[in-house]
């Protein structure tokens, strides 16, 4: 196979390793991602983004994610940030916005600051049959057994499934152990990224994210949307948000109302870049 060139960039740690195949397709398969992924064998990351040739006129790229257990997952919001900025360190963004398409829909961002990009994140999600999620009808909170007891959730797709959990110390939780048993449950068909949340004030909160496919991670940028998402309809949060993550902060701003696109604004660094031979 030869080469293959990739970047290295992260979002408040949660780190991607970057291939554009927009040229050349490199038809990596599920062994080969998860080697590249990798943290002692491999170049290591949280998941694998692959910029490829859109279907759009309108986008400079579309892209795909690979969780680093080599599972597909729908969509990135740290990613599509880095994404955003690396285009621009290419020299392919002509001014301060672009859109990037997933799965056929674009998302549009900005450039602002040194290394901040603002992202039209879309409009959450609610129904179960397209989150997925086993359950009827809509529901403002939903409750699973687990072996600690009833747990209660918000559940909401923000191109990917999520349960939030609030909490009242995130930093108490054992995410890694709670975010497992509650995958184990079933009740997301496709998986799911698990939220635990904990509000400290109507436009603040703590949260950590077990995602799918990888574990616990410093940040998680359709998570953070979830969370406040979530907190909004619970009547708990504001418009616009403070979401403090271990590897730093997110701010989300939605406006309560389903149809309204989820607003996200964080930072991005680069990392290196380089060539692997897998």
């Amino acid at each position: 196979m030869g080469a293959i060139p990739f970047c290295k960039m992260h979002g408040l740690g949660n780190d991607f390793v970057i291939i554009d195949q927009r040229a050349r397709d490199f038809a990596l398969g599920p062994a080969a991602l998860k080697k590249l992924a990798d943290r002692r064998y491999g170049v290591g990351c949280d998941q694998i983004l692959f910029l490829e040739r859109p279907d759009s006129a309108e986008a400079l790229a579309r892209y795909r994610v690979v969780n680093s257990d080599g599972s597909p997952a729908e969509h990135c919001g740290n990613g599509i940030r880095c994404v955003a900025r690396l285009l621009a360190r290419r020299g392919e963004v002509a001014g301060e916005q672009l859109t990037v398409e997933i799965d056929s829909r674009l998302f549009t961002l900005f450039l602002t600051g040194d290394s901040a990009v603002k992202v039209d994140m879309g409009a959450p999600v609610f129904e179960p049959e397209l989150i997925p999620l086993n359950e009827s009808r809509p529901q403002d909170s939903y409750s699973v057994p687990t072996a600690d007891g009833e747990v209660e959730f918000g559940a909401v797709s923000m191109g990917n499934p999520h349960a939030v959990i609030e909490v009242p110390d995130s930093s108490a939780v054992d995410v890694p152990v709670k975010g497992a048993a509650f995958q184990a449950t079933g009740r997301y068909p496709r998986g799911v990224n698990v939220g635990f949340m904990q509000i400290l004030g109507d436009d603040d909160i703590r949260l950590r994210v077990f995602e799918r496919g990888v574990g616990e991670t410093p940040a998680c940028g359709t998570g953070a949307c979830a969370a406040v998402v979530i907190g909004r309809c619970w009547g708990r949060l504001s418009g616009r948000v403070r979401v403090q993550l271990p590897g730093g902060d997110l701010f989300i701003e939605w406006s309560g109302r389903e149809n309204d696109a989820v607003w996200m604004t964080g930072p991005t660094e680069f990392v290196f870049e380089g060539k692997v031979y897998l």
